[in-house]
C-alpha cells in the first residue's frame, strides 16, 4: 500500500520561505509523476507544480518563477522574499501513474502579510 506524508508546512511571514517535502513508502511505479497540489480556503484543488521520472517540470502560472520542484522526494522550494499571502492554502502531495493515483494528507502553509 502506498502512503505519502507531507512535511514542511507551517506558518511564515510574507518575503520568507520553506521547504515542503514528499515521502513516498510502498510500491511505486518508476514511471510516474510526482507533483503538489494547493486549497485555499473556499476554493477548489489546484495544481502548484509537477515533476516526471525524467524531470520534466510544469507549473502553474500562480508559482512559476517563484517555486522549485525537485525529485528528491518531490521537494519544493520557493525562492526567497516570494512568498505572499496568496499562497496560504493546505498543500496535497500528489503521484500518478498509468494506472493509480495517490494522494497525501495535506499540509498546512500560513503566509502571514
Amino acid at each position: 500500500q502506498v502512503q505519502l506524508v507531507e512535511s514542511g508546512g507551517g506558518l511564515v511571514q510574507a518575503g520568507g520561505s520553506l521547504r515542503l517535502s514528499c515521502s513516498a513508502s510502498g510500491s511505486i511505479y518508476r514511471d510516474n509523476v510526482m507533483g503538489w497540489y494547493r486549497q485555499a480556503p473556499g476554493k477548489e484543488r489546484q495544481l502548484v507544480t509537477t515533476i516526471t521520472n525524467g524531470g520534466n517540470t510544469n507549473y502553474a502560472a500562480a508559482v512559476k518563477g517563484r517555486f522549485t520542484i525537485s525529485r528528491d522526494n518531490a521537494k519544493v522550494y520557493p525562492q526567497r522574499n516570494s512568498l505572499n499571502p496568496e499562497d496560504t492554502a493546505v498543500y496535497y502531495c500528489n503521484v500518478r501513474t498509468a494506472l493509480a493515483e495517490f494522494w497525501g494528507q495535506g499540509t498546512q502553509v500560513t503566509v502571514s502579510s
